[in-house]
């Protein structure tokens, strides 16, 4: 595919928002939390979309130069450019009304390959590793007795601002997270694999 040329960037104001990561999948009781798709047979559905993806591909295997990612919010859709070059693009997900993803201009801070998240994940039991909460929040509920706290994995982390980061995670077609940039499996490993700490990202709306 040929490669195409970095466009002008529009740089918007700040917004806070926290990060979380997978709702979008429904679990066996019928309700919509973001950790149903990885209990059971049902793992797989973190590296799914319920929607076929015609965006996303990477041509930038052989192309150099300084590394930079730019996040649209508008479009959902992430573009990684090298030496002003468009290597890849991908479809994403990111914060949902209430925890939008917030716009700006960041670095990479952080680069985790195995990242969870210390704010979302699920409650299980000791022993059996029985799920007993799959939407638990850790900051906000007490662990049940006799239950520890899961993490949500957030595999391929790379943190950008307090709390939010770009990760692999699931894609219901729209604006679905409590704040970071979810993206197909594929797509993550490519830009974790290509991004480095201090690589600019330019969140814009």
């Amino acid at each position: 595919m040929k490669a195409r040329h970095l466009p002008a960037i529009l740089l918007l104001p700040l917004v806070a928002a926290s990060c979380g990561s997978l709702d979008g999948v429904t679990n066996i009781r019928g309700e919509n939390h973001y950790m149903a798709g990885f209990s059971g047979k049902r793992e797989h559905d973190w590296k799914s979309s319920p929607i076929p993806d015609d965006v996303s591909y990477w041509d930038g295997d052989q192309l150099t130069g300084p590394a930079m990612i730019k996040i649209n919010l508008t479009q959902q859709k992430a573009f990684f450019y090298k030496g002003g070059v468009l290597a890849g693009v991908s479809k994403i997900s990111t914060g949902k009304e209430g925890r939008i993803t917030p716009s700006g201009n960041y670095k990479v801070q952080l680069k985790d390959i195995d990242h969870r998240s210390s704010s979302y994940g699920m409650f299980k039991e000791k022993g059996t590793n029985r799920v007993v909460d799959d939407d638990a929040e850790a900051q906000n509920e007490p662990v049940p007795p006799g239950c520890y706290y899961e993490g949500a994995p957030m595999f391929n982390f790379l943190q950008f601002a307090p709390g939010v980061g770009m990760h692999t995670g699931y894609l219901p077609g729209y604006a679905a997270s409590h704040g970071c940039v979810r993206m197909p499996d594929g797509m993550a490993k490519k830009f974790f694999q290509n991004a480095e700490v201090g690589t600019p990202v330019i969140v814009e709306r």
